[in-house]
């Protein structure tokens, strides 16, 4: 089971690079925005296998070129070093 993330100074880097806090929720939200579908879905697929590797998975959504992401850890109710290394992981993989 993660840990709640108490030290918040962790989102900051994730916050410049456009991720931003849910209303109501303990949770990181951020919107990628690809040429076409194809690309869109080869991100989430990569995204896919880091999520796996982490045993962490996003609320996401995809239409056309778009991926709304959303992530929280549920096994603590907010957030968790998990999201930051997943969140991380998704910049790094959408160039």
């Amino acid at each position: 089971m993660a840990d709640k993330l108490t030290d918040r100074a962790a989102l900051d880097p994730l916050l410049a690079t456009g991720w931003s806090m849910v209303e109501g929720r303990d949770a990181i939200a951020k919107r990628f925005v690809f040429r076409n579908f194809v690309e869109a879905f080869g991100f989430m697929t990569r995204a896919a296998l880091w999520a796996e590797k982490l045993n962490h998975h996003p609320e996401w959504s995809n239409v056309y070129k778009t991926v709304d992401v959303v992530l929280t850890t549920h096994d603590c109710d907010g957030l968790s070093e998990l999201d930051v290394k997943l969140a991380t992981r998704m910049d790094q993989l959408a160039g």
